[in-house]
């Protein structure tokens, strides 16, 4: 039992086959469930239409910290409209990016901070995006309070308790795996289960053995999350089928949605 809780299936990388490959690990490979989060406005919309088009898919609506500069605060409107729709289950991606910029914390932060709002008003939680912006991102967290899920987790063991006990989600993904990971592999050695959510970040961040060699792929895949579940249920030293079982139900509860 496959749930990818975060997924960018409107991305060009799957225009050639999207159709073909979103049945066929679902019908073939036990994808139950798959999570697409929007970048900007348009991708909000296409991950909405999306969802309508699959059982499975489900939505989730918002600005990535990397397009903070296109904010306008009419865009709640916008984005309250999509929330609307029934298969839309999210506030997301949203979060802060000093990784790729460091010139406009500013904007970032009053984008994040009106995307929070939103999700408190409307009761939905939130998909954070927090790339070596972990001072900031703390701050607004311990002041908002949100539902949600550290996507990609990038921190500490130190700082995945605080978000725990602030009762967020951990994602983990493709990175967990690759030969450098440490702190990410410290994680997922410590995320209690009940708090632990898989994702692929699709296209991006392929997982091992996918990287390379004779099994190389030109992207991530849904169904490649069993193989991040392989990795770290040999740390944990727990069954791999349990562990996707007990992922995919978080991330049911998460979301709010039946699989």
């Amino acid at each position: 039992m496959i749930f990818d809780s975060h997924a960018h299936y409107y991305s060009d990388a799957f225009d050639d086959d999207r159709d073909e490959l979103l049945m066929r690990m679902h019908k073939e490979q036990d994808v139950r469930a798959i999570v697409c989060p929007s970048e900007n406005m348009q991708s909000a919309a296409e991950c909405v239409e999306l969802a309508g088009k699959y059982d499975f898919v489900y939505a989730a609506v918002g600005i990535h910290p990397c397009c903070a500069d296109s904010w306008e605060d009419r865009f709640s409107d916008g984005l309250r409209r999509m929330l609307a729709d029934e298969k839309a289950v999210a506030v997301g991606e949203i979060g802060l990016d000093y990784y790729r910029r460091t010139d406009n914390k500013d904007i970032q932060k009053h984008a994040f901070a009106m995307q929070l709002e939103l999700a408190e008003q409307e009761k939905y939680p939130v998909v954070i995006h927090d790339r070596e912006a972990h001072g900031d991102m703390y701050d607004m967290l311990r002041h908002y309070k949100p539902e949600g899920v550290m996507h990609c987790f990038s921190g500490s063991v130190e700082l995945a308790r605080e978000a725990l006990n602030m009762g967020l989600y951990i994602g983990l993904g493709g990175s967990v795996t690759a030969l450098n990971a440490v702190k990410p592999v410290e994680v997922a050695k410590y995320v209690p289960l009940d708090r632990l959510v898989l994702e692929t970040d699709a296209p991006y961040l392929i997982p091992r053995p996918f990287r390379t060699g004779k099994e190389k792929c030109r992207r991530s895949e849904s169904w490649m999350i069993r193989s991040v579940a392989e990795f770290i249920a040999h740390l944990r030293n727990v069954d791999v089928e349990s562990l996707l079982e007990i992922t995919a139900r978080n991330a049911a509860q998460l979301y709010r949605v039946k699989i």
